[in-house]
């Protein structure tokens, strides 16, 4: 059983996880406990005693230890007394700025429900949930708290929906997804993954101060390059296979904030949701607000296990079903191959390099359209330009698919550029203030999504091309941050809902394209990993990792971007060397193998490769295509811990039976006189005997994993070894 009431106590079980809260007797919707499974009344753990300074209920006044900024709560409010970081910032029309909520109902819930307009953890009709109700009853404002458990996967899915049931206009200030209070065994340690264009999603641990707040998050109008809407709070003493960890990962593309704290007794709180500084929605009566969801997460076997229970429900229940098992094309990219300078010959002699290398599918990439010869022209135009193709794109694709290829096209819908016929025919359809000059990046402005009129063009402008066209896959980028955001289609006083209303309307175009072209493969692409988040994956099933492709940088950005995400999801491609971002030279092998921790494809020309480079590619494939199941499927194990200093980076995966492992290893500074590799490898069958193809090594799991595996010292610069272990019977 998943949900358990009973006297007041909420209990969601998962597997290997227990989530609890208590209603007490001033009707405050206590936090109890999440952890390790149990079957008891954890309340015990949540006592009270006087704290100076922390004021106490009105009808409380002779009971001094009952105080609102003491008690673990599981959605706080501010204004009334709790001191630390707030869930929910409410005004009321008269002014007021204080919110109290109590308890009203609850009622269990049968069958998953995706929050309106947004994307949602899929579940079917057997997903069991909780609703439970608070209410303000001054403001007259109701907030359910809903929830969703999926036992198998030890996830837990949480959303607040807001509705003003009173009187008074409402203003939300702030309105987290998720909060939670660690009172007792409170975790002291937070990984947040920062970064930037070309270096996506960094693991820091860092340590939770006392008194104080870590805030992460994005103001840029995307999940961002630079702060993933996912964290994990851990103890001190976890690592990478052992140890208590807790993770929270926001299901949203557009500006979020997370936010940690510890409180004077050393309590920890964490709150998550959109970032309230872009954010005020008015709710008049009757009016109701959605959040999105949060999933979370709990472990004891350390960060490796709390990234399977992510990797396995988004693989099962955030991507579509369609795309869970099905083999993503291996593609060539035309981008590094030509980057604006290409004509139908061009890409035709592409397309036959790809074809002679056994690839499955050329994607054509950035200034196909309107007048577009480089960057500072065209966006919104979404017409062919047949004076350069030399020929229509319904005639290229009808070539390239005689080549026995899929077509691929690359498109940026959000985006528009002053020197478009777009712009001039409605330049207030771009996000601007009135009066002043708006910021620019890449010469370009961002359309306002927040309009339906926005998205009507621009889903007729898509699907003219994809009723026309043979297109089998659509690469969806977003190349720049947001400014500027301003909606002249909305009035004054409803002006901080564009930011979340444009994320909104991206939502409402991809679902309505979807719906049209079911079997669309979409990827997502924010400038490569600017947009890599759980909400963009409900859509696109697979996301453009990096724009850095050199694979000793993909070492960091896909071993950070594991944390949460699995490796199927993530856009990876063999690229041309010297790397274009870089300028380092590694070998064809070690490209390779980091790719094919990916989606797997290349970004080059291959007609400037030799023809031993030209036969590796053609061995690539044929490993990639063989290995593909347990790369998609299996699950994946980084073998050595965030902040080492070590001269490799190894990682493996396991196929679900645990009957074989494919397990990696790349040299990043190769020494003389060098000490053996080592590495003890994870996710084995103890009790079998496993054979590794390449040398024909045979050990037993429980040997492997407790006893380790050492590699001869590697040569070369950045040096790759793959091994596949496979089961004796």
């Amino acid at each position: 059983m998943g949900i358990r009431i009973r006297d007041g106590l909420f209990s969601l079980e998962t597997k290997n996880s227990l989530y609890q809260m208590k209603t007490d007797e001033e009707g405050l919707l206590n936090h109890v406990y999440y952890g390790r499974k149990t079957t008891d009344d954890m309340s015990y753990l949540n006592r009270r005693i006087d704290r100076a300074f922390s004021g106490n209920p009105y009808d409380r006044q002779d009971d001094r230890s009952y105080s609102t900024d003491t008690l673990p709560q599981e959605y706080p409010t501010g204004g009334a007394g709790d001191y630390r970081i707030p869930a929910l910032l409410a005004e009321a029309g008269n002014g007021s700025r204080t919110c109290e909520l109590r308890f009203e109902s609850a009622r269990k819930l049968q069958g998953k429900v995706k929050p309106a307009g947004l994307p949602g953890v899929r579940g079917n009709e057997s997903t069991e949930g909780l609703e439970i109700i608070l209410r303000d009853k001054v403001y007259g404002l109701t907030v359910h708290l809903i929830y969703y458990v999926f036992e198998e996967q030890d996830i837990i899915v949480r959303s607040v929906r807001l509705e003003n049931t009173g009187a008074m206009t409402i203003c939300l200030r702030k309105a987290a997804s998720v909060s939670i209070d660690f009172a007792c065994g409170s975790p002291r340690e937070l990984i947040h993954f920062h970064g930037r264009h070309n270096m996506e999603r960094n693991p820091e641990r860092l340590s939770i101060p006392k008194g104080g707040c870590i805030s992460a998050g994005s103001t840029r109008g995307t999940s961002s390059h630079h702060s993933n809407p996912y964290v994990i709070l851990c103890n001190r003493n976890t690592t990478e296979n052992e140890g208590e960890c807790w993770g929270f990962m926001l299901m949203y593309s557009g500006n979020h904030l997370e936010e940690t704290g510890a409180d004077q007794m050393g309590s920890v709180r964490f709150v998550a949701g959109i970032h309230p500084e872009t954010f005020r929605w008015k709710l008049e009566k009757g009016d109701e607000f959605q959040t999105p969801e949060a999933i979370l997460s709990y472990s004891d076997g350390g960060l490796n296990g709390l990234s399977r229970n992510y990797h396995r429900i988004i693989r099962d229940e955030v991507i579509h079903p369609k795309w869970k098992n099905a083999e993503a094309p291996v593609l060539l990219n035309s981008w590094e191959a030509s980057y604006f300078n290409f004509d139908k010959e061009s890409l035709l002699n592409l397309a036959g390099e790809a074809k002679e290398l056994g690839m499955d599918m050329l994607v054509l990439d950035d200034g196909w359209f309107g007048k577009r010869e480089d960057d500072t022209t065209g966006l919104g135009d979404w017409t062919c330009n047949e004076k350069k193709l030399g020929c229509s794109l319904a005639e290229l694709s009808e070539k390239i698919h005689a080549k026995g290829l899929k077509f691929g096209l690359w498109v940026e819908p959000e985006m528009i550029s002053e020197d478009s016929d777009l712009y001039r025919s409605h330049p207030d359809w771009a996000l601007s203030d009135p009066g002043r000059k708006p910021v620019v990046g890449r010469n370009q402005l961002v359309l306002d999504m927040s309009r339906q009129e926005t998205q009507d063009y621009l889903y007729n402008a898509l699907s003219d091309i994809l009723d026309k066209v043979k297109i089998e896959y659509i690469k969806w980028d977003f190349n720049r941050s947001m400014a500027n955001i301003y909606s002249h289609a909305l009035p004054e006083d409803r002006q901080g809902e564009t930011a979340h209303r444009f994320i909104l309307g991206t939502y409402s175009l991809l679902e309505r394209l979807l719906e049209r072209y079911p079997d669309l493969l979409i990827e997502g692409c924010s400038g490569g990993g600017g947009r890599f988040d759980a909400g963009m994956l409900y859509y696109t099933p697979q996301i453009w990792c990096s724009d850095d492709t050199d694979a000793i940088e993909r070492l960091e950005i896909q071993r950070g971007t594991s944390y949460g995400y699995p490796p199927c999801t993530m856009g990876a491609h063999v690229s041309a060397c010297p790397n274009h971002q870089t300028g380092r030279t590694v070998p064809m092998k070690t490209r390779g193998i980091v790719a094919m921790s990916g989606t797997f494809g290349y970004e080059m020309n291959p007609a400037l490769l030799t023809e031993n480079e030209k036969t590796e590619i053609r061995e690539q494939i044929k490993s990639f295509r063989r290995f593909r199941p347990i790369l998609a499927n299996g699950d994946y194990y980084r073998l050595d811990e965030i902040g080492e200093t070590a001269d490799f980076t190894a990682w493996m995966f396991v196929s679900p039976d645990r009957r074989e492992a494919l397990v990696n290893l790349v040299g990043s500074h190769v020494r003389a006189n060098a000490a053996f590799p080592y590495i003890r490898l994870k996710g084995l069958d103890p009790d079998r005997m496993y054979r590794a193809e390449e040398t024909g090594e045979i050990a037993s799991g429980a040997a492997l994993m407790y006893g380790g595996y050492t590699y001869f010292p590697l040569n070369g610069d950045y040096p790759a070894v793959q091994m596949h272990w496979v089961s004796e019977k």
